[in-house]
């Protein structure tokens, strides 16, 4: 069994008991779900983006604690005094220590950069609780979805107003999303194996058409390398672990992205 496998069976039977607990019409009356979410699209596509969604990260399973000293305000307001295009907020709690709460206190400080809520979904029902929690985007990861499951909670999401990020690691994953016009996130970490390499968003580059907005996800941990990144039309570079090391990660992320040419 790998990581993602024990993941996603954790996150299944969690769901459910959220689920029985907590009724779809509490969600759906939370003020949050009135608000209009902002576009992650626009956000990278803008002529001046930085393209960096950056990322709040206490742990994860290949690295144990990354930082636990920091809160989420204060790396929020850090993030945007950088001028990031867009925020990422880890909510699973098991594997990496984030809550929903960390996205809705991110949200309470960022009311004009996009938020993606990053975590294991499974079921629609965490789709409506992104909304509810404040978040603009989701993530959907094809290793762990059918092709219908991709699609379905796709619409979703649309539906809500949200927009997608759509993780692929693989040439197999890839072909398991519609490709017009999607935010596709090429993910340099093997969730498998915990591993990196960079060559994956080279080498997957070229199989994304067009029109479809590119991110790089994972193991960017050198500004350079989103210079050589751009040369493969990538938008937007997902940075967490590199930043969330250092004692201060917005002052790390504003120091990295000064030095992008």
């Amino acid at each position: 069994m790998t990581i993602l496998d024990k993941i996603i069976a954790f996150k299944k039977k969690e769901v459910a008991k959220i689920k029985s607990d907590v009724p779809i019409k509490k969600l759906v009356e939370s003020p949050n779900f009135k608000r209009e979410p902002i576009s992650l699209r626009k956000s990278l596509l803008e002529p001046y983006s930085t393209g960096i969604i950056a990322e709040f990260k206490r742990q994860s399973p290949s690295k144990g604690i990354i930082n636990d000293k920091v809160s989420v305000e204060e790396v929020t307001t850090g993030y945007l005094d950088a001028n990031v295009a867009a925020q990422s907020i880890l909510t699973d709690t098991s594997f990496f220590g984030g809550t929903m709460v960390d996205l809705m206190q991110a949200r309470s400080v960022n009311s004009e950069k996009p938020i993606l809520r990053k975590d294991f979904i499974v079921d629609g029902f965490q789709i409506v609780e992104a909304k509810a929690i404040g978040a603009d985007v989701i993530l959907l990861i094809a290793a762990c979805l059918t092709k219908e499951e991709l699609k379905n909670y796709g619409k979703l999401a649309e539906d809500l107003g949200m927009e997608v990020l759509y993780e692929v690691h693989t040439q197999e994953d890839l072909e398991k999303i519609e490709l017009s016009n999607k935010i596709i996130g090429v993910n340099n970490r093997n969730l498998k194996t915990f591993e990196v390499d960079l060559e994956h968003s080279i080498s997957l580059a070229n199989q994304i058409p067009e029109g479809c907005v590119r991110v790089s996800e994972s193991g960017i941990s050198d500004p350079r390398i989103i210079t050589g990144l751009k040369e493969y039309n990538f938008k937007g570079f997902l940075i967490g672990e590199n930043f969330m090391k250092e004692e201060n990660p917005g002052l790390a992320c504003e120091e990295f992205i000064s030095q992008i040419r």
